[in-house]
């Protein structure tokens, strides 16, 4: 106790008011014996801790309230992760019971998203594995001054749990190079597979900022952080209330090159253009071709080991964050994503060359995407782009009912 009192004193000085505190909870702290005998053991370490812990959150606050006015989200996320000592971690389970920690990862931060590489030499074989698990991880006691230690007092918050039995058969394969084939489970995980091993040979994830600091430090190492809902404020007034007024951040990437960066705003839906129970929401159109946008460089994904590295062709990583009429974040997601060839014939005399789809779909909306590549230029186009949002999600989001 009298180690601890000394820490407590030197790290929080007498009255010293960084944080909120209660009027009982400011005496001030006396290095004599009397400090020691009137409290029970382990009262200054669990103080300090405890202390520790909200300094560091009170700091990880005051960096997410700026709000950047085009993506609706914290624009200091990165300070704020760094603040907090936050990195990721996966757990790979095998069918013994056996768990494998990878901790080894490379970061690569974009606008609204951050994606997380790991590779290995020594992965456990993919036939042995049930389950793979990503965690956020933070210390239990931050300091600014140095990184973490991976050795101190850690907590773990599960962010998504994934079945690896039967990968292969139940996965989508989105694409391939010389070297490795990548296989995509919801939500943002992408495994790239050896071809001639049949073997991992990294892991990817695309984590969306949105609620990113939450569910990477608030959950627990078997249950995950249940998101806030909404609380819906029905606009009587309004007849097309919860249809019109959004904007939408788009960000498309694959790694260190970014293909598009853009926001589109006031999108809308009339009532006529509701189906299937889905509102359609046109960011781009067909018929406009004023407004069809072409993608930067040639698009990939790259990914890297401690021996190769590769780019899989026509794979990218899509960010969406749209937008409700007051600004909040409505629909949030960052997912690998691949462009497939369509059997469609372009219709439009402005270009020359073949059609592809991009397609993603989660329990809350879709995105579908279509795109022309010129021959000449190898360039791409988007021609089509539409959102369709789950009406239960409208309208447990407004209080409506469409």
């Amino acid at each position: 106790s009298g180690i601890w009192l000394k820490i407590y004193s030197r790290c929080f000085q007498p009255k010293r008011t960084i944080w909120a505190m209660k009027s009982e909870q400011t005496e001030t702290v006396s290095l004599g014996c009397a400090a020691l005998h009137d409290r029970k053991p382990g009262y200054w370490k669990k103080e300090y801790i405890f202390k520790q812990i909200a300094a560091v959150k009170t700091r990880v606050m005051r960096l997410v309230k700026p709000v950047d006015p085009y993506t609706g989200l914290p624009c200091k996320n990165k300070e704020a992760m760094k603040a907090s000592g936050l990195s990721w971690i996966i757990v790979l389970k095998d069918k013994n019971g056996k768990e494998h920690v990878m901790e080894k990862a490379n970061l690569s931060f974009k606008d609204t998203s951050v994606t997380i590489l790991w590779y290995s030499t020594s992965w456990p074989c993919l036939d042995t594995l049930s389950t793979l698990k990503l965690f956020g991880v933070t210390p239990l006691l931050p300091v600014q001054s140095r990184a973490p230690s991976k050795n101190g007092p850690r907590r773990c918050s599960l962010i998504a749990e994934y079945h690896l039995a039967n990968m292969t058969g139940t996965s989508a394969a989105v694409g391939a190079d010389k070297l490795v084939q990548l296989f995509s489970l919801n939500p943002g995980l992408l495994v790239g597979l050896w071809k001639e091993k049949n073997e991992i040979a990294f892991v990817m994830a695309s984590l969306h900022y949105h609620q990113l600091l939450e569910r990477s430090t608030l959950g627990s190492a078997t249950v995950q952080y249940a998101l806030l809902p909404n609380k819906p404020v029905l606009d009587d007034v309004d007849p097309e209330y919860g249809l019109h007024d959004y904007d939408l951040h788009l960000d498309m990437h694959g790694g260190s090159c970014t293909y598009l960066c853009g926001t589109f705003k006031s999108l809308s839906c009339r009532k006529g253009d509701i189906e299937n129970g889905y509102l359609r929401l046109t960011v781009v159109s067909l018929k406009n071709n004023m407004k069809h946008l072409p993608l930067t460089g040639t698009v990939g994904l790259s990914w890297q080991t401690d021996a190769f590295k590769g780019n899989v062709q026509d794979c990218y990583v899509m960010d969406v964050t749209l937008l409700d009429a007051t600004g909040k974040p409505f629909w949030c997601f960052s997912a690998p994503v691949y462009m497939e060839p369509s059997s469609k014939a372009s219709s439009l005399y402005e270009y020359m060359g073949h059609i592809y789809t991009t397609d993603y779909a989660d329990s809350e909306g879709k995105v579908c995407v279509e795109l022309i590549r010129l021959e000449e230029t190898k360039e791409y186009f988007i021609v089509n782009f539409v959102l369709y949002i789950s009406t239960n999600k409208v309208n447990n989001w407004y209080g409506t009912n469409y």
